[in-house]
């Protein structure tokens, strides 16, 4: 592999920042430090005037994935290809088993689908049925294969939803192993309700998405799995919190000292629901998505919640599907395929809209967008950090750059931007994921197959010690 140099620039962490040169050799940190000299070969970037700052983070998209009757247009190629060009160098993905499908079996399509990705990737598992053959698996995927977290979806009847009855099962199963289990919180069962009420009003087109699933939805799904997951004693993560009502049960439940921990997607923080009213269909429905884009006092909110630390990354939920795709629900908004793209755009849109505005800091930044998930998944400091021994998946960041975001430059697969038009400033010059340059000054160098699975350890091991628990108060152990 090559060495670089990366001469001049401001290093930016999460807990600091300082002016370093930074030195790679072998896909790795070897050096941090002032007045640094460049071995015999290396390729030596100018980073003067520019942040030095880890690769970043999505902790939440879903490439090549079958839904709805159809599948997501970015693959694992040109998905993690799309993430580096806008400085993402590691995503962490979604494997989604059918209802009574063995995880296991889904598991290895996926990571077979994967082998092509570009950039780094991991896996969260969703349990979506329960058996013990799922328990036994979910231990299977922790101590073999590296998986520490587990998706629940709270949504979707009739199709991949949990009832409480699974999560229960799951979030004790996620304790005993060391995981952290996540919720996507919405209520579905109110959700499929007001889907029938809406049409039975005559509301067939993209407007009736937000309104089948109202903030109320979210808040309540977001308030149970809290409760399950405090009874149960377990650490909890809640994907793409949209709404006041989702990000102020997070807030009450840390403020009682609950591990609950809030995921915002870049579009949630900048987009709000007067897209759904957009008279054309094509450009309302591309925007459909769950949870849907919220009234515009949200956002805020949302902000707000990253800035006290009760919300701590921001992902994508990078879903993407084509005009064709969203078209199958021209005449039924419950038919069109949910989902949006944003891996591309999440970084230079987090710190227009945040670091620009004064919202976040380039710590805060760091923070959200990398080193926040690197230690809440158990990768950190091999991502998300700018340190000796870390992988060299770095980002020179020009704060004066500026690009003018829209679908006809993006290089996801998706026909549609929902940023479409957005000048941001703060842009990556130079992306460099292990070791090598992946983007200089806009040239995309997206090598497929590149990319490595990244195993992440349990966070404890738990397991002995609640076995013995249980045991000790089991009736045959207690005394009369």
């Amino acid at each position: 592999m090559s060495s670089i140099l990366i001469k001049g620039g401001t290093v930016v962490n999460a807990d600091r920042s300082f002016g370093a040169d930074v030195l790679s050799q072998d896909g790795k940190i070897v050096a941090v430090g002032e007045n640094l000299t460049a071995p015999a070969g290396a390729t030596v970037v100018d980073a003067l005037g520019q942040y030095v700052i880890p690769g970043g983070i999505d902790p939440h998209t879903h490439m090549q994935l079958p839904f709805m009757g159809t599948t997501t247009m970015d693959d694992f190629f040109t998905g993690t290809a799309a993430g580096m060009a806008g400085g993402t160098t590691t995503i962490i993905d979604f494997v989604i088993p059918n209802p009574q499908q063995n995880i296991m079996e889904a598991y290895q399509t996926w990571r077979g689908w994967a082998e092509k990705a570009a950039s780094d990737y991991s896996f969260h598992v969703a349990v979506t049925w329960w058996d013990d053959s799922v328990r036994r698996d979910m231990g299977t995927l922790v101590q073999n294969e590296g998986v520490n977290s587990f998706k629940h979806f709270m949504a979707y009847k009739n199709a991949i939803m949990c009832d409480d009855e699974t999560l229960v099962n799951s979030f004790k199963r996620c304790m005993e192993l060391g995981a952290m289990p996540t919720v996507h919180a919405e209520n579905g069962e109110l959700v499929f309700l007001l889907q029938r009420q809406i049409a039975e009003m005559g509301i067939t087109g993209p407007e009736g998405h937000p309104l089948s699933r109202p903030t109320g939805v979210e808040g309540e799904a977001a308030n149970r799995a809290i409760a399950i997951a405090d009874v149960l004693n377990v650490p909890i993560y809640v994907v793409h919190v949209s709404c006041i009502e989702a990000a102020e049960a997070i807030a009450r439940a840390r403020a009682r000292g609950q591990r609950v921990y809030g995921e915002v997607l870049a579009g949630h923080l900048v987009v709000d629901d007067s897209v759904y009213r957009h008279p054309d269909f094509a450009t309302a429905a591309a925007h459909v998505m769950s949870p849907p884009f919220r009234p515009k006092g949200n956002q805020e909110f949302l902000w707000r919640g990253l800035q006290s630390g009760n919300l701590h990354t921001t992902a994508t939920d990078h879903c993407t599907f084509c005009a064709a795709q969203k078209a199958a629900g021209k005449d039924d908004f419950s038919k069109i395929p949910n989902g949006c793209g944003g891996v591309e755009e999440r970084m230079a849109v987090i710190w227009d809209a945040g670091v620009n505005t004064g919202r976040l800091t380039p710590s805060e930044f760091v923070a959200v967008t990398s080193a926040n998930t690197a230690r809440l998944f158990n990768i950190y400091p091999q991502k998300g950090s700018v340190s000796v021994g870390a992988d060299a998946d770095l980002v020179v960041w020009d704060p004066a750059g500026t690009k003018t975001l829209s679908a006809k430059t993006q290089h996801s697969k998706g026909d549609f931007n929902i940023f479409e038009g957005r000048t941001v400033r703060g842009i990556p010059s130079h992306t460099i994921s292990q070791g090598e340059l992946v983007l200089v000054q806009g040239d995309l160098r997206a090598v497929q197959g590149k990319g490595r699975y990244i195993k992440r350890a349990p966070f404890s091991s738990n397991f002995a010690a609640n076995k013995l628990r249980a045991e000790t108060m089991a009736p045959s152990a207690v005394k009369r």
